[in-house]
This record gives C-alpha cells, structure tokens and sequence, in this order.
C-alpha cells in the first residue's frame, strides 16, 4: 500500500461518506462541500431525480454543534434540511424542525424527514448548475491533476 497517497479523513468527512452512501441509496447523488453562496460552505448537498435538493450538515461531537451559527442561513438553499451525527451524538440538542440522520463511515439511517419548503424555480436551477459544474471540474481534476481548474 502506498503511504503517501493515503488520506486520513476526519470524523465529519466519515459521516459525510456515510451519508453519501445512505442517500444513493434512495437515489440520490451527492457533493461535498458545496458553497452555494459566499460565506456559506454545506457538507453535502444532496441532488434528486427531480431536481429536489436536499442540505445534510454532519456534526461530528457536541461541540461543533454549538459552535456552528451559519446553520440557519442553509435553509434557503435546499428543498430539505438535515442534521446528520453518530449514535453517540445527543441529538435532544438538534432542532426538531429539521430532518435528521444517524450515520456511520459505511452508511446511515434516516430517522426524521426534513420538512419540505420549496425552492423557487430561479434559485433551483441556479443549484443544480453550480452542482454540475462543481461535479464536473472536480472529476476533472481527478482525471487530469496536471492541468487543475479553477474554482470550488
């Protein structure tokens, strides 16, 4: 095995693995770390076949929960809103208006769906090109690190 090409992922990027997993599962593809306007940056933005968007923020302990005060401003930019955390994580803490996900590294559970609150059509396709075009130059740049492409 190759030390050097060996990454070391953190428990939020677990959790995020997991549930990437865990909504392909229901059909639905995934990005991480999508910054769908300046100053906000969701761990994954989920994508339906019907152009439904989705926002899951991992929290990874209690403390990065507490410590996160952007939360609120991700809800004007997905159809769902979800919380996902471990079976360690003391979930009487997350807001009971929002969805809610136990996941591990491997995959998840969907405990509590999000509340439905339609995009508007204009922000909607806004996402959904800046979610092709993440995706994109980021398989780009897998396929041919030589000649990175600028942008998230």
């Amino acid at each position: 095995m190759d030390v050097e090409n060996t990454c070391v992922l953190s428990r939020g990027q677990l959790l995020a693995r997991g549930v990437s997993r865990l909504l392909a599962s229901h059909g639905l593809v995934t990005i991480e770390e999508l910054v769908p306007s300046r100053g906000l940056r969701v761990d994954v933005m989920a994508l339906g076949g019907k152009s439904e968007i989705w926002i899951v923020e991992c929290k990874s302990s209690r403390a990065d929960f507490l410590s996160d005060h952007k939360w609120q401003g991700y809800l004007a930019w997905c159809d769902r809103f979800f919380w996902a955390v471990d079976t360690d994580f003391p979930t009487e803490l997350l807001p009971d208006t929002s969805g809610l996900i136990i996941a591990d590294p491997y995959g998840g559970e969907i405990m509590r769906m999000g509340p439905e609150h339609k995009l508007v059509p204009a922000r909607r396709k806004q996402l959904v090109q800046k979610f092709a075009t993440t995706a994109a130059r980021r398989l780009h740049n897998l396929r041919d690190p030589d000649m990175q492409l600028a942008g998230p």
